[in-house]
């Protein structure tokens, strides 16, 4: 069977693209990444891409109008290569229904939080605010509503009394970069399933039950 071709769409530095071309190289990851999307062209992982032979493409939201217009050219770039799957990896914009409706199963993001706890923006900074004692990402797949969808997997991390905004998020990044390679590698072996709007790992292995203490005594 032919290796999944995956098409990961990105707005910044690539670091989770970096993870996941890391995972392959290393034969972690039985899927090929063909085609890396920006939303716009000084987005670093562009260069990432670029250093791996991978074919890239920016669709700058700046240069349309409308939110419909940038969404129909996205749409357009990813039919064009025709995807198995698609990897939202620090994508910034919301993604047009028509693609999620084409892709549905087929399409997944990393999130910064613990969801369904701080959905959209400045995940970091609410979860210091409210003084929680754990934090961390999840991956899901995409729906029409934002950073709902099935959670297929979430990693999580202590959040310390010394924090800040910063060393937070970096040891929740570290977490993504394990999290999203892995859950990839789930999908290109055909080991998710849907099942009641709930996700289902085929052949998963009993996890841990004992509580996790945050922080510890």
């Amino acid at each position: 069977m032919p290796a999944k071709a995956i098409t990961v769409l990105i707005s910044g530095r690539g670091s989770n693209l970096a993870a996941l071309l890391s995972a392959m190289r290393e034969g972690a990851l039985d899927g090929a990444i063909t085609h890396v999307v920006a939303d716009r062209p000084d987005a670093g992982g562009l260069a990432i891409a670029r250093k791996h032979d991978v074919a890239t493409t920016v669709v700058d939201h700046r240069a349309y109008s409308s939110r419909a217009d940038f969404n129909a050219a996205l749409a357009k770039t990813i039919d064009r290569v025709a995807p198995d799957l698609v990897v939202l990896a620090g994508f910034m914009r919301v993604v047009g229904a028509d693609v999620v409706a084409r892709y549905t199963g087929r399409i997944i993001n990393v999130h910064p939080s613990l969801l369904p706890l701080y959905p959209g923006l400045d995940t970091h900074r609410r979860a210091l605010a409210d003084g929680v004692r754990i934090h961390g990402c999840s991956v899901h797949f995409v729906t029409r509503a934002i950073d709902a969808g099935p959670l297929i997997a979430q990693g999580a991390v202590p959040v310390l009394d010394d924090d800040d905004e910063t060393s937070l998020a970096a040891r929740v990044l570290a977490v993504e970069h394990r999290l999203l390679p892995t859950v990839v590698g789930w999908f290109c072996t055909d080991r998710l399933a849907l099942v009641d709007a709930r996700v289902r790992l085929k052949g998963a292995t009993k996890c841990d039950t004992r509580s996790l203490l945050v922080p510890a005594a």
